[in-house]
């Protein structure tokens, strides 16, 4: 098993992996680090759909084009989930408050989903499995995604995450400078403006003369772009069909 500093520190996004299955141990190790995520209140507001099946792997890949999740051993989808607690509340014949249908509940269920995956990435990576975050799961097909897993009402896809075997080892990618993370008792007062450019710069060189494919994209005007497409993701109509009323009509 790797140290702290190199499951931690030397993490990289792994695309492509080798055929073989992963080790039922190490998997099991995931799993257990998965269930010991910490949670709001312990109210474990999330769950996770571990999938092997080949099949639904390749629908999954159909919706999002990411290549990863087909070609992946196994792939977890996280999820925010009110059911579980709302299913026990009525068998217990006690009211449930819509939580869910307020701004705080939704962030408490990605935080708790998103606070699961991080688990099961720092678990995978010190076992020497590479692993990716897959985002668009949350945005590619809402209604497609939930209807593929089956997700009830109360149950919204967070994000995904691919296992496998490494095939490739990326280049480590340059994050930004402890000065423009780590803000000391406030946030920063003084001009950010030079360091962010330093970072724009170190970006655009990065993605010039990486291993694999590379581009001509800087940090700031690529993850622009990112922010005009999501513009046009209706997430609140998606989450609404799956029972999350953030607005409802007064």
């Amino acid at each position: 098993m790797k140290s702290i500093e190199d499951t931690l520190l030397k993490r990289t996004s792994v695309r492509r992996y080798e055929r073989e299955d992963i080790a039922p141990e190490k998997l099991d190790f995931i799993y257990r680090a998965i269930e010991n995520t910490p949670t709001s209140y312990n109210g474990q507001q999330f769950s996770v759909i571990a999938i092997d099946d080949q099949k639904i792997k390749e629908e999954l890949y159909v919706i999002t084009n990411q290549k990863q999740i087909k070609t992946c051993n196994v792939f977890l989808a996280f999820c925010m989930d009110f059911n579980k607690i709302k299913t026990l509340a009525k068998a217990k014949d006690l009211e449930f408050p819509p939580f869910q249908n307020t701004m705080d509940g939704v962030i408490v269920g990605i935080v708790d989903a998103a606070l699961a995956m991080q688990n099961a990435v720092v678990a995978a990576q010190s076992m020497g499995l590479g692993s990716c975050c897959v985002g668009y799961l949350r945005t590619a097909d809402p209604a497609a995604i939930s209807q593929i897993l089956k997700l009830p009402e109360g149950v919204f896809a967070v994000c995904g995450l691919t296992l496998g075997v490494p095939r490739e080892q990326p280049d480590l990618k340059p994050k930004q400078n402890r000065s423009l993370v780590i803000h000391k008792n406030h946030y920063r007062t003084d001009d950010m403006t030079p360091e962010l450019f330093d970072y724009d710069e170190t970006i655009s060189l990065y993605n010039r003369h990486r291993n694999g494919s590379t581009s001509e994209n800087d940090w700031c005007g690529h993850i622009l772009d990112y922010y005009r497409i999501a513009m046009n993701y209706d997430m609140e109509g998606a989450l609404k069909k799956q029972g999350f009323n953030l607005f409802p009509e007064k």
